[in-house]
């Protein structure tokens, strides 16, 4: 089974960067759809990113278009989500998930997802 080990989560300011990474083994990241999802306090768990794994196409959720890049990088077998322009609301516990299925459309409904990483904290003070 898939294993997956989320890290580069912390505090930053408004208007700051992070980026986050997720590290995947028992199996190489390329033979899944890989995503991103974050939950904050109170909140569903909502999806913010996904890239396809049979062709590279990337989905991003209304919210963080134009200041989130979702990637991997295969031969680290690591996906990353780099976020920029971070506002307050950004907040919440952000968790890697794999799939061998084909979610398409359906990318942000966390049912199809498979394996889950442990989530790591994003704060974004106001």
């Amino acid at each position: 089974q898939l294993q997956l080990v989320e890290s580069g989560g912390g505090l930053v300011q408004p208007g700051g960067s992070l980026r986050l990474s997720c590290v995947g083994s028992g199996l190489t990241l390329g033979y899944y759809a890989i995503a991103w999802f974050r939950q904050a306090p109170g909140r569903e768990r909502e999806g913010v990113s996904s890239i396809r794994h049979y062709d590279g196409n990337t989905y991003y959720a209304d919210s963080v278009k134009g200041r989130f890049t979702i990637f991997r990088d295969t031969t680290k077998n690591t996906l990353y989500l780099q976020m920029n322009s971070l506002k307050a609301e950004d907040t919440a516990v952000y968790y890697c998930a794999a799939t061998r299925r084909r979610p398409g459309t359906q990318w942000n409904n966390q049912y199809y997802y498979d394996d889950w990483g442990q989530g790591t904290q994003v704060t974004v003070s106001s």
